[in-house]
């Protein structure tokens, strides 16, 4: 249905005029997708990660959707207005990525360039390594190849210790009550994000992404072999983010067999599409119209 809701988020306020549908993912999981721009422009998925939604990329869709193209940005399963299911195993990536072939198909798009962060560019990455033949072009914001980040490190392990955490049940959740505030102190969209998290089941739908994809095992297990990524590629990373090193990123060249660019936005943390939007869209501007 098309609608042209008037919301305030992050202190910005906004007149959105989109398309919005429902499409069915994997185990008939709702998954809300929104989609603007002209229907013949070339076409953009957006896939945000925790603890996010769509209105992550709100400053990317507006640019893009200005520039000509067709950007579709989804609530991933266990977020925003998304389907949050109860069983764990339905946070598997490979169900997202499933999602998204839906989603494309739902939306008419046999081949899209996908531009995802976080959660959201594990499932990227996978989604450019199993279905090739529907990703035009990758950008990974903030989280490298899969691979690459297992091979970053004692540093980058340390990095992301919070993820042990965040596997026990209860525990993560009523920590998170207490300090999520404070985790959560350089987003930008904080109020408005945690908020969101208190809506019934959110909290630990974002967590059970943690539970079935970053076990404690997956600490000193061998990261899945994944096929090498064919398209070209671009890596962007901002230097303040706390929990993820260049080296998880820049170390991905050696697994994709298309072209790659790695980019830095100096002065940005870990959500660059709030930190520095302008610079951001320059780069999504040029990478995917070159």
């Amino acid at each position: 249905m098309s609608h042209c809701p008037h919301e305030v988020w992050g202190n910005v306020t906004l007149l959105v005029t989109v398309l919005g549908m429902r499409v069915a993912g994997v185990g008939g999981v709702g998954i809300e997708v929104f989609v603007e721009g002209p229907k013949d422009g070339t076409p953009v998925l957006f896939m945000h990660g925790w603890p996010d939604t769509h209105r992550l990329w709100r400053h990317q869709v507006a640019a893009l959707s200005a520039a000509g193209y067709r950007t579709i940005a989804p609530d991933l399963r266990g977020f925003g207005e998304s389907d949050r299911p109860e069983d764990v195993a339905a946070y598997k990536i490979a169900n997202t990525v499933a999602d998204m072939v839906a989603v494309l198909d739902e939306v008419g798009v046999d081949k899209a360039n996908v531009v995802a962060h976080d959660w959201g560019a594990v499932a990227g990455w996978g989604l450019a390594a199993f279905v090739p033949d529907r990703v035009e072009r990758l950008v990974a914001v903030s989280v490298g190849h899969p691979k690459a980040f297992a091979e970053a490190g004692f540093e980058q392990r340390m990095r992301v210790l919070y993820m042990l955490l965040f596997n026990l049940p209860v525990i993560a959740e009523q920590w998170f009550g207490m300090f999520g505030a404070q985790m959560l102190a350089s987003h930008r969209d904080r109020e408005a994000v945690l908020a969101e998290l208190e809506r019934p089941g959110a909290l630990t739908a974002g967590f059970n992404w943690y539970r079935a994809n970053a076990s404690p095992r997956t600490i000193v297990n061998p990261p899945p072999e994944l096929p090498p990524i064919r398209c070209p590629v671009m890596g962007v990373l901002g230097p303040r983010d706390i929990a993820l090193g260049e080296k998880q990123m820049t170390g991905s060249q050696a697994h994709i067999e298309g072209s790659w660019r790695y980019e830095k936005i100096e002065g940005a943390g870990h959500w660059l599409q709030l930190d520095a939007p302008d610079e951001l869209n320059r780069l999504l501007v040029d990478f995917l119209g070159s």
